[in-house]
């Protein structure tokens, strides 16, 4: 099977300026790649997440979730208020899906998720670590 490398998600923005504010200064995801009307950020190792410029968002934008996982709900949340995010939930534990998470909304009105994994299979290395399908090795 041939090799994945890296994964980007591009989404419509229609909120351009606060699209990259939102991103750059409150989340502080690193740019890799500017293009004529796309901007590529970096979330995570080879996990990017892109956003071009466009007069609207799939409709209804909620159905969007951005997850990103981090071991700091609390210090995320903290954060987000002191920058002024809209949060829909609070820091909350999921007991169906083994989560601690929090929504906020961004500037296009997708929701943003930041999630820790209370599962231990997610640390156990259920990710990848040994199976060569997803290692990249056939």
């Amino acid at each position: 099977m041939p090799a994945i490398s890296e994964f980007i998600a591009f989404l419509p923005a229609p909120n351009w300026e606060a699209t990259r504010a939102f991103y750059e200064r409150v989340l502080g995801l690193p740019i890799v790649l500017e293009q004529t009307d796309c901007v590529i950020y970096q979330v995570a190792g080879a996990g990017y997440l892109g956003f071009c410029q466009r007069a609207e968002t799939p409709q209804p934008p909620e159905r969007v979730i951005l997850t990103l996982v981090s071991q700091e709900v609390d210090a995320w949340y903290a954060h987000l208020q002191a920058h002024g995010v809209e949060i829909t939930k609070p820091p909350t534990h999921n007991e169906r899906y083994l989560i601690y998470h929090l929504f906020a909304r961004d500037p296009n009105g997708y929701l943003i998720e930041i999630q820790r994994f209370e599962d231990p299979r997610w640390n156990a290395g259920v990710r990848g670590v040994g199976d060569p399908y997803l290692s990249g090795n056939d």
